[in-house]
């Protein structure tokens, strides 16, 4: 049976905060992304070019252009983090990830950079992150169109994005058999 569109946008589902973010819950979510940089060199390193090229859904970006999405966006995550650790409640600029995705530096660098990108990134905001107490994770931000955030819910969300992503590039990798032995 071939999942919905919807199954195929959001495998796990889509971020819901939890009602109270406790100390373990934050442990568990810097972990997540602590862990994400080698979880997907290791999911997209067997790929080849041809499959870097597949969409993971009908109308999707392709695997390439999730792969430099991902450091962009945790990017941008990290300055929102510093904006708000060091102003009050900063409005933070939005950005256009899809059209992003459809510049020429996401069909023409090699995804090994966005890889060494987002394993330099991570190394960066998790030694933030497991600095931070619990007093400097309930700062906020704004953003224009959702509204105020808290550092720890945004952290959950971070969280919730790797894994995201992965599963939409290891939902495409099973359904079209590319680990299967030959």
């Amino acid at each position: 049976m071939t999942p919905t569109i919807d199954a195929l946008r959001y495998p796990i589902g889509g971020f819901t905060p939890p009602d109270i973010v406790t100390p373990e819950q934050i442990d568990s979510w810097i972990g997540e992304i602590a862990s994400l940089p080698a979880a997907l060199v290791r999911v997209v390193g067997p790929l080849t070019e041809r499959q870097l090229d597949t969409a993971y859904r009908p109308g999707g970006w392709t695997v390439r252009q999730v792969v430099h999405h991902v450091p962009d966006s945790h990017l941008n995550s990290l300055i929102r983090f510093k904006w708000a650790l060091t102003e009050d409640r900063p409005i933070i600029k939005p950005y256009d990830e899809k059209g992003w995705a459809t510049l020429p530096d996401y069909a023409a660098v090699p995804i090994a950079h966005s890889l060494a990108l987002l394993d330099a990134l991570h190394v960066r905001r998790v030694g933030l992150l497991g600095t931070l107490s619990w007093h400097q994770l309930q700062r906020q931000f704004v953003h224009p169109e959702s509204g105020p955030s808290s550092l720890a819910v945004t952290l959950g969300t971070y969280a919730w994005h790797g894994r995201h992503h992965l599963a939409h590039i290891e939902g495409l990798i099973e359904r079209e058999g590319w680990n299967a032995s030959p």
